[in-house]
């Protein structure tokens, strides 16, 4: 080989080797549900229009995702390039300067997010984290056997009315539990159910003052129906069950109401996963004295921490998929009835969509209807729905979920679950100097 071949040989060596030591690893911390699944599925899209950046996923159930972003923000560890955080972190994160504020690119059309999904992730105005999917809370019921035992469910009944329906239709030695609730605790977990069910009775978890109001009357009627209403008409082992949990049981014909994320709308009414497809409706969240704060207000979002090392392929990503241009990759690769709703207006105005989702409207509402700041009866002093946007929350909810799973089993009574819940709340407010 001559010279100038040689020169050009090495020429051409160095810059491949440069090409792939330029090459980009972003590296997402997910959690491991089917819109998520579906993401890293189609992930290579992005990387074939991005050849540069290579996704790498960070796959984890719903508690320890929550633990490891944490941590890992909190310490500026730089693990991860891109978290999936919730309406509780993001602004909170952003108040204390752990997130990079969202820029997206002209086509993202940011005035397409439903407004209060684009609120409850906001800041001083400004975005931290983009919604992936958006969640409200609300009923799904078999209404089959709901006709079946002579009743019906309204849009918006109430708690007493649900706790007859279950009670009707409540057939163990058939396979068919009355009502499917969260049981597992956890502030994210049955707490979130719990603390919609208490704003529901006209409660708050604190006054205007601070003070934690675990022990009042709403706060007891709600847990007191919670727990009559599992142990007489729920599966057997609720304690350990949360979403992925009693969506499991309801697709397999076993749940005959189930209250939880607008979300699984999508997959109980896939005849793919579910074995009741079609007899499956959707009415609002139940209430008991007042619809404020009834359903819950969440959506799992792309954030980008300050320590991450690859912020320009973050945002790349994020404008990727959290965009109308990814719900309409996934309704072409898996069909309408599978793209994350409750982000976009589009979404619903959509006629393929409409002609698949017959929950879009029910969803639709649940969402509308739930604000992050204008969420119980009487004034609180906190944003949050099911729960307040207050770094001592996460320790609080997860205690008072504990003792309530507690109550759940039989181990304590409602009452002492609760006093034990008022007692350590109460520690971490005067902990944190909110009164003394």
């Amino acid at each position: 080989m001559n010279r100038i071949a040689m020169s050009a040989l090495c020429a051409s060596l160095a810059w491949s080797s440069s090409t792939v030591l330029a090459a980009t690893d972003l590296v997402i911390a997910t959690v491991n549900n089917g819109h998520m699944i579906e993401m890293q599925r189609l992930g290579r899209f992005f990387e074939q229009a991005n050849p540069g950046i290579k996704l790498k996923w960070v796959t984890l159930e719903e508690g320890i995702l929550r633990q490891r972003v944490t941590t890992d923000i909190a310490t500026g560890g730089g693990q991860f390039d891109l978290m999936t955080i919730g309406m509780y972190e993001t602004p909170l994160w952003a108040r204390k300067n752990w997130l990079l504020p969202i820029k997206p690119d002209a086509a993202y059309d940011i005035d397409d997010l439903l407004p209060t999904i684009r609120e409850g992730l906001s800041h001083n105005g400004s975005l931290y984290a983009a919604p992936f999917y958006g969640e409200s809370s609300m009923i799904m019921y078999r209404s089959d056997l709901v006709k079946k035992a002579g009743m019906a469910i309204d849009d918006r009944p109430t708690w007493d009315h649900l706790r007859n329906v279950a009670a009707r239709i409540h057939d163990p030695a058939n396979g068919v539990y009355g009502i499917c609730l969260r049981g597992k605790p956890g502030w994210g977990d049955n707490m979130s159910l719990i603390t919609t069910m208490a704003n529901s009775y006209g409660g708050q978890l604190f006054d205007m003052g601070w003070k934690p109001q675990f022990t009042s009357k709403p706060w007891k009627d709600a847990v007191t129906t919670y727990v009559d209403l599992l142990r007489k008409y729920g599966p057997p082992g609720s304690s350990a069950n949360s979403f992925n949990e009693n969506l499991a049981m309801f697709n397999q014909g076993k749940c005959g109401i189930w209250i939880d994320a607008s979300i699984a709308a999508s997959f109980v009414s896939d005849p793919k996963q579910s074995t009741v497809a079609d007899k499956v409706a959707f009415a609002q969240a139940p209430v008991a004295v007042t619809d404020r704060g009834a359903n819950w207000l969440m959506a799992w979002s792309l954030a980008i921490p300050r320590s991450s090392k690859n912020p320009e392929a973050a945002q790349k990503f994020v404008n990727w998929a959290t965009s109308k241009e990814y719900i309409r990759l996934v309704a072409r690769e898996s069909g309408w009835n599978k793209v994350p709703t409750g982000t976009r207006k589009s979404t619903y105005s959509e006629p393929e969509f409409a002609k698949v989702a017959k929950f879009a409207a029910a969803e639709a509402q649940a969402i509308a209807t739930s604000s992050p700041k204008n969420n119980t009866l009487p004034k609180s002093p906190y944003v949050g729905v099911q729960f307040a946007v207050i770094p001592e929350f996460q320790i609080i909810g997860v205690a008072a979920g504990q003792q309530i799973a507690s109550a759940l089993l039989g181990k304590i009574s409602v009452d002492q679950a609760l006093g034990m819940s008022q007692q350590a709340a109460d520690r971490q407010m005067r902990k944190a100097g909110y009164y003394k």
